[in-house]
Parts: C-alpha cells; sequence; structure tokens
C-alpha cells in the first residue's frame, strides 16, 4: 500500500485542494483530483532524499497558533515602527542564532516561520547547520530575542522532528 500511497497526507491535501481551486464535485474534477492525489507523489518521490518522521503531532497546532499570533502582532509592531520612522529610526540588526535544530525538514519549517513572520528575514544558514544568520527590523534586546526565537519556534520544531 506504501508503494501506491507514498505520502497518503500529501495525496489527500493534493485531492482536497483540486476540488477546493475548482470550487466543484463534478465527476470530471473528482477523476482529476484522484489522477493528480495519486500520480503527484508517486512521480516526485525520488526527489525527496528521505521521508520526514512526525514525532508529536499536537505540538503543530500549538505552533501554529503561536505563528499564527506572532504574524499579528509584528504586523502591528511592523506597521508602528515604519509609522514612527520619522521621529525614530527603526534598530535593524542581524542577529546570530546558534541552533540545536538540525533536521532538515525542521530547518525548512523554521525558514518558512521566519519568511511569514514580518519584520524577520533568514539571511543565512552555516554549513554545518549551527548558526543562523537572521535580519530583524526593529530590535530592542538581542538576548531576550534569541531566547524567545529558540523557545517558540526552535524547541517545538526540534519536538515534532528530532
Amino acid at each position: 500500500m506504501s508503494k501506491l500511497f507514498p505520502a497518503p497526507l500529501l495525496s489527500a491535501a493534493l485531492f482536497a485542494l483540486w476540488l477546493v481551486l475548482n470550487l466543484s464535485v463534478s465527476p470530471g474534477n473528482l477523476l482529476l483530483a484522484a489522477a493528480l492525489a495519486l500520480l503527484a507523489p508517486l512521480l516526485l518521490a525520488p526527489l525527496r532524499p528521505q521521508h520526514a518522521h512526525v514525532r508529536r503531532p499536537w505540538t503543530i497546532l500549538k505552533l501554529v497558533g503561536r505563528v499564527g499570533i506572532d504574524v499579528i502582532r509584528s504586523n502591528l509592531q511592523v506597521a508602528a515602527g515604519v509609522l514612527r520612522a520619522g521621529r525614530r529610526s527603526p534598530n535593524s540588526v542581524f542577529v546570530h542564532i546558534p541552533l540545536d535544530l538540525r533536521d532538515a525538514h525542521g530547518l525548512a519549517a523554521l525558514s518558512m516561520i521566519t519568511t511569514v513572520v514580518p519584520g524577520t528575514v533568514w539571511s543565512e544558514l552555516a554549513l554545518d547547520r549551527s548558526v543562523l544568520l537572521l535580519h530583524v527590523f526593529d530590535l530592542a534586546d538581542e538576548a531576550a530575542f534569541i531566547e524567545h526565537f529558540k523557545l517558540t519556534y526552535e524547541r517545538p520544531l526540534m519536538e515534532i522532528f528530532q
């Protein structure tokens, strides 16, 4: 069965996404959704060198909620920083964050999180994956930011993937 469905969650997501994007459950769309859900993971499997092993799925929900809250909070902080830029310029800095996370899937998720949260940009990852260089739009306390980043994002990803 795993040879036919190498990534069952991906297949289910592709099937549902196809139907949602087309806003139709006609027989033709059901057939196309099933073909996409079956063939895409089979054809793309050789491009994925290792499979992700999710250890704590409930932690994913907590992390998604936390990221959602941080996105809203960061949007407000960046907007306030832009509006007051005439009076006080933002303290934009590059921060070196030591990483304990080594899993490729966890690092990919971490890069997406930093891309989604306004005010942060993933700039560089050391070749040995030990240090992340992150650009922060307006930073007051570097040590507190690093601690928050590691506690809020890195630790849950380590629980999920390592």
